[in-house]
């Protein structure tokens, strides 16, 4: 039988509807904004997230990059979360980049930052300090367990944010996923940032691609920035044809996804060895630990490997998994046998 990958959404395949959007997609040179179908997406991206414009960029990573280099200057300062996706995950490309600062406050286990540390992390105007600018939040949030962040607490840090004159930026890969498990419009959740990311390629299952979403001015500059990385694309209505489907016919399918992960962490929290609270599983990602004496994540994730099972290892004693399009109902009971059979 096939293998059931459960190491990340990013792993899934175009859907059929997609690759007949791609092969038929009408093209144009989109650095000279003459593509019709990135035209159509950028719209129809800005319209979902309640914003007047909107970018197509290869990636998250760059979509959080070229919004940072957007927002902020060379050794400017950016407050965010010490587990956030951009802080752990992407290289250090806007101090690499962009001399820009980070400093890094903790983050609680629902992935928030308590407003009162934002706060005293904001500079004063002192010659000795750099300039706080922009403050970055992650919804949901990757390492803490895939939580969704409320549109209350959203609403009260671009309140706090906007009261000292800075700006907000919500790395939204998965804010779709924050969208669904939470019953709301995912523009109520993008409503108090000055900018928004989402990607096309995990839940959404689009092939490549993330958006940036901002108001008219910022998505100018952003613009220039993503030509300056090495971002600006030619024909590229061949892969948003992909993300125009992915953003018509995926997301409401995302509950499936929290379904199954829920189905999951409950079955990983009966097998012997394992542990988990089932009640931290919120969306499509599920965290666990191995509690069994000599024996550590790798080693496990070796053998699920080995019966067709794939993890990501996170730790020492951690594992992951993330539940997405191609993953069924039945796939989870199969992989939950198999994580019975490793932990005997």
């Amino acid at each position: 039988m096939d293998a059931i990958d459960l190491r990340s959404d990013t792993i899934t395949r175009p859907t059929q509807a997609m690759r007949k959007a791609m092969a038929e997609a009408e093209v144009g040179d989109d650095v000279f904004k003459e593509d019709p179908t990135v035209n159509r997406l950028e719209e129809m991206a800005a319209r979902r997230v309640g914003k007047p414009a909107a970018l197509l960029v290869g990636s998250g990573t760059m979509g959080n990059l070229v919004s940072q280099l957007a927002h902020c200057g060379r050794g400017d300062e950016t407050i965010l979360g010490d587990q956030s996706h951009v802080f752990f995950y992407e290289q250090g490309g806007a101090s690499a980049l962009g001399g820009i600062h980070p400093r890094t406050l903790p983050n609680e286990m629902d992935g928030t930052i308590a407003l009162e540390k934002i706060e005293a992390a904001i500079r004063p105007d002192d010659v000795h300090f750099p300039r706080s600018r922009l403050v970055i939040l992650e919804n949901t949030h990757n390492r803490c367990s895939g939580t969704p962040m409320t549109p209350a607490y959203t609403t009260a840090v671009g309140r706090l944010v906007k009261r000292h004159g800075l700006k907000l930026h919500i790395d939204g890969a998965r804010i779709f996923n924050a969208a669904v498990a939470l019953g709301v419009d995912v523009a109520q959740l993008a409503a108090p940032a000055d900018s928004v990311t989402f990607c096309l390629s995990k839940g959404l299952a689009a092939p490549v691609g993330s958006m940036i979403c901002g108001d008219d001015a910022f998505i100018a500059r952003a613009r220039r920035i993503r030509k300056s990385v090495g971002g600006g694309m030619r024909q590229a209505g061949i892969i948003a044809a992909a993300g125009i489907v992915a953003l018509a016919e995926m997301a409401d399918r995302l509950a499936e996804d929290h379904a199954n992960a829920r189905a999951l962490a409950v079955g990983l929290a009966e097998i012997p060895g394992l542990r988990i609270d089932p009640d931290s599983t919120a969306t499509n990602i599920v965290y666990f630990r191995v509690a069994k004496k000599g024996l550590g994540a790798p080693a496990v994730v070796a053998q699920l490997g080995a019966q067709g099972v794939r993890v990501l290892p996170t730790a020492k004693d951690q594992m992951r998994a993330v539940l997405n399009y191609h993953v069924t109902a039945a796939d989870v009971q199969r992989a939950l046998a198999v994580f019975s059979r490793v932990m005997e």
